[in-house]
């Protein structure tokens, strides 16, 4: 479908606030998945995947950070296309850290603060950004929940299609993708037409 970068919500910040039975086997899952994309990377590589985690990998537990440092380091040569998988991540978190980084820039160098203190400077040090992701085309919320809940807020407020979908996420399909990429391509056709 020539789709060449998916981005996945997979925990938020805000998660390591659950009872810490249930992280500490959320923590558990994701080793061992990451652990298995280790040890079956030949699929990344076949198609070319470079894996990012994109997030606070710090605030996970050190045998999680040295997973996902794994997972990562294998696929890095990847160049055809991204799986980003947001973990732990909020949007929030992600802007603030940006003008943070815009900030302490601007200071360091002694920048004038119209110049270092920027959308496009802004934009240059989100996470997402530095991981070499492209803009944000489409942003599908499963589970039938019309809100964002914190993903992607900067990189879904410029001609981001947002499509909200009735299924929860274990159960969303290919035929419930392709009527949202159709949609997508009818949407993107009608606006070349009217130019």
């Amino acid at each position: 479908m020539n789709i060449h970068c998916v981005s996945a919500y997979a925990f938020s910040i805000e998660n390591f606030k659950r009872p810490p039975e249930e992280v500490e086997a959320l923590m558990a899952l994701l080793e061992e998945k990451l652990s298995e994309i280790c040890n079956k990377g030949d699929l990344l590589d076949q198609y070319g995947v470079r894996l990012n985690i994109i997030g606070r990998v710090e605030l996970f537990p050190k045998n999680v950070q040295r997973a996902v440092r794994k997972a990562e380091k294998m696929t890095r040569h990847n160049h055809k296309a991204i799986l980003n998988l947001y973990m732990p991540y909020t949007s929030r978190d992600e802007i603030t850290s940006s003008i943070e980084d815009c900030v302490r820039d601007g200071l360091e160098y002694h920048i004038d603060p119209d110049t270092f203190f920027t959308k496009q400077e802004v934009e240059k040090h989100l996470m997402s950004t530095m991981r070499g992701t492209p803009p944000l085309d489409v942003l599908v919320r499963t589970s039938g929940v019309k809100r964002l809940s914190d993903f992607m807020l900067w990189q879904c407020c410029e001609n981001t299609q947002i499509q909200f979908s009735p299924k929860y996420w274990p159960d969303f399909g290919l035929w419930d993708f392709i009527p949202i990429i159709l949609d997508y391509q009818r949407k993107i056709y009608s606006r070349r037409i009217s130019v």
